[in-house]
């Protein structure tokens, strides 16, 4: 008998962060990719471990590899543990990956994955975005208006 489907579709348990990366990168266009794991490596994530944070996703043979992505041993993983960064296989349609490889190849842009996650199906997700790195002057003025805009919020709640 099938699996009932759950009632709520945009419920997402989100694993692993990278918060960094928006205020690093001028993000163009997402993607929602799977990530190929092993067992051990599906129940660390489960129990909130990894990070994501100086990870970066390539495209090398027609295939997209996450890597330096920190999965820690599972505790009880025993001999059949993975290694903690080794590089991941991204599952995207043929299509998409010639997207990015043609966008990171010609304009010289990046695959940074901002989140992990588990989808409502119970799969493992990677947010992975096609971004533009920014210079200092270029983030000091995406700060400032980010301010602006907390503060504009601010003032309308307080007048409005």
């Amino acid at each position: 008998m099938a699996r009932p489907r759950p009632a709520t579709f945009d419920k997402k348990k989100v694993v692993a962060e990278n918060r960094r990366a928006r205020f690093d990168y001028a993000i163009d266009t997402t993607y929602e990719a799977g990530i190929a794991l092993t067992g051990t490596e599906v129940k660390s994530l489960r129990f909130g471990e990894g990070s994501i944070a100086e990870s970066y996703a390539e495209v090398k043979d027609g295939e997209v590899w996450l890597v330096n992505a920190n999965v820690p041993e599972f505790s009880h993983g025993n001999r059949f543990n993975h290694e903690p960064k080794r590089p991941r296989k991204l599952l995207l349609h043929e299509r998409e990956i010639s997207k990015l490889h043609g966008a990171v190849a010609r304009e010289g842009m990046t695959l940074v994955p901002l989140s992990i996650y588990f989808n409502s199906r119970g799969r493992a997700k990677v947010e992975l975005a096609l971004a533009k790195g920014r210079k200092a002057p270029d983030k000091r003025e995406y700060q400032k208006e980010k301010d602006w805009k907390r503060e504009q919020g601010r003032l309308m709640r307080q007048h409005g």
